[in-house]
């Protein structure tokens, strides 16, 4: 109900853009190198996924560790970018949500860790303990209503959010 319509390939998408909020790499998240997918969302979702960045760092700072970003691996996806992506991944749908803008997924495998370049250097904390931490985060989210999660396994080893 809050995304568009699926975009045929790229050159589409530049008509779309002002539909659309641009996602890049800022204080809260890490954009990594996007494959099958472009940098934008519906404003819903944007706002969501600032949500939950800012959370998820607010949560390990409570928790008495250094401040973490997340890392959004998948944003919006042409049609083209799916069928491509589904010659390669067996998570990949043909009717793929991240086709409305809606839906981002965020590692929980890797992190970037917040450094404060005057500081000494701080001891790399384990993966699973941050992604913990971002599960909790995630489930307050949903409880709150402002998103689906699902867990995914597989290659992608990624948390698949739909912003509602």
């Amino acid at each position: 109900a809050i995304g568009i319509n699926p975009i045929e390939d790229r050159e589409a998408a530049e008509y779309m853009k002002r539909s659309l909020k641009l996602v890049e790499t800022c204080d809260n998240y890490k954009l990594d190198s996007l494959t099958h997918s472009i940098p934008y969302l519906v404003p819903r979702a944007a706002v969501c996924l600032e949500e939950i960045a800012r959370a998820f760092m607010d949560s390990c700072v409570t928790k008495g560790l250094p401040m973490h970003k997340v890392v959004l691996t998948s944003v919006l996806r042409t049609e083209k970018d799916v069928k491509r992506l589904r010659r390669v991944n067996a998570n990949a749908s043909q009717n793929s949500c991240h086709q409305h803008g809606t839906t981002f997924d965020i590692s929980y495998n890797h992190f970037v860790m917040v450094q404060d370049p005057n500081a000494a250097p701080k001891p790399a904390i384990p993966a699973n303990r941050l992604k913990q931490i971002l599960a909790e985060v995630l489930r307050d989210q949903r409880d709150m209503g402002t998103c689906f999660v699902k867990y995914e396994y597989r290659r992608s080893a990624c948390f698949h959010i739909t912003a509602r």
